[in-house]
């Protein structure tokens, strides 16, 4: 089923604004440059990509009440879980790695479970975008919060782009076709 809705996930409000967590709105953003409207409890923006109409959310409720805003947006456009892609960080990929799925269960993502429990289904592909692991001694919920470095930020950069590219890929030619382009791609600093 073609993919009708991208949702970036993040947070609202200037505090939490470039955060490891928002990176969802951060690549939402670059998708739908200045088009955005209030709605769905949130923003959103419709765009053409390669020729097909694209839906681009940002919801406006904090990251664990996302699906209010989604299922807003899904019930009104009578979208399927299939047609929406969940753009979210994710701790397990380190900073340089993005990474699609077709579906798959939260992986303990708060803005990703309550996605699919409003939207009453898991069965959504997403496109994670590695933040990597807090250091020795940070919380988690500190490290999702937390700002990158200047040095991640030129990286960061760079994989905005590739996710970016990987929505157009996944939204013009399928979700299986994006993920064999764009899952291998490391932009990760080389170490030493």
């Amino acid at each position: 089923m073609p993919i009708q809705l991208v949702v970036g996930l993040g947070n609202p409000g200037k505090q939490y604004r470039d955060t490891r967590h928002n990176v969802g709105f951060e690549v939402a953003e670059l998708l739908a440059v200045g088009s955005w409207k209030k709605g769905y409890s949130g923003r959103w923006a419709e765009m053409r990509v390669r020729g097909r109409s694209l839906l681009v959310l940002r919801p406006g409720t904090y990251m664990n009440r996302s699906g209010l805003s989604v299922r807003q947006c899904v019930h009104r456009h009578r979208l399927t879980p299939a047609e929406v892609m969940v753009i979210h960080d994710d701790l397990d990929l380190p900073l340089g790695r993005i990474r699609l799925r077709p579906f798959g269960g939260s992986g303990g993502h708060k803005g990703v479970e309550s996605v699919g429990l409003d939207l009453g289904s898991f069965e959504f592909p997403r496109l994670r975008v590695g933040i990597g692991r807090p250091l020795e001694g940070l919380a988690s919920e500190d490290h999702v919060l937390s700002r990158f470095t200047e040095a991640e930020t030129a990286v960061l950069k760079d994989v905005l782009q590739l996710a970016v590219r990987a929505v157009d890929s996944a939204v013009a030619c399928g979700i299986v076709v994006a993920m064999n382009r764009f899952n291998g791609c490391d932009l990760a600093p080389e170490e030493g």
